[in-house]
């Protein structure tokens, strides 16, 4: 299998404090070395190609399908995430990661299992160490913050399996127009496939 492969990334913790440096432990799972990178002929990518959009689904969006919070904002997007889920599961090829099922595991919030249960339903994206250097890439450019909240990581496994969306309600860092041109010029420099970014609302075509 290879020996134990940690990614390694500066962090944070709550109080605002150096805080230990996150690696694939930390992070609840293990990356091996040698990796065995996926390949596909241009046939097969073609074939690809015409089926169903990959769609990587952040942690927020099981979050907020289960939401119990009163608020009008909060209440608005549990009717929209679960009018975009009702129909997703047949229009995409809907994905996720490890990394959100621990931000789901670990959260301290009424709907977590419920929650973590949806979440649990979708494959998995692999996480090799070509996907770590792509992270501590987006610190280095100061795309993501180096901080625990795995938003770089999010990106980053999207952009590499080549998901043609990443589908998130995380406004600040992720579907955030004003930093999409950052973004696609980290990317275009990496080589890396550009995820549209957006919320289910932006998917579903609708107004708020």
């Amino acid at each position: 299998m290879g020996e134990e492969w940690r990614l390694t990334l500066p962090s944070r913790d709550a109080a605002g404090q150096a805080g230990q440096r996150l690696s694939c432990q930390t992070l609840g799972f293990t990356c091996l070395r040698p990796t065995i990178l996926w390949s596909i002929s241009g046939e097969v990518r073609y074939l690809l190609s015409m089926s169903r959009a990959q769609v990587y689904v952040e942690t927020t969006i099981p979050s907020f399908y289960h939401t119990t919070r009163s608020g009008a904002e909060a209440l608005a997007r549990r009717v929209w995430t679960r009018r975009w889920w009702a129909g997703a599961g047949e229009r995409y090829a809907l994905v996720t990661s490890d990394a959100v099922l621990l931000e789901l595991r670990n959260g301290e919030y009424p709907s977590r299992e419920p929650a973590l249960a949806l979440a649990q339903e979708l494959p998995l994206l692999e996480i090799t160490p070509a996907v770590a250097e792509i992270v501590e890439a987006y610190v280095q450019h100061r795309l993501m913050p180096a901080d625990p909240s795995l938003d770089a990581l999010h990106l980053a496994l999207a952009s590499y399996h080549k998901c043609e969306f990443l589908v998130t309600w995380n406004c600040q860092h992720l579907a955030n127009a004003n930093k999409f041109g950052h973004i696609r010029r980290v990317n275009s420099l990496l080589g890396l496939y550009v995820p549209v970014l957006a919320t289910p609302l932006e998917l579903l075509g609708e107004k708020p």
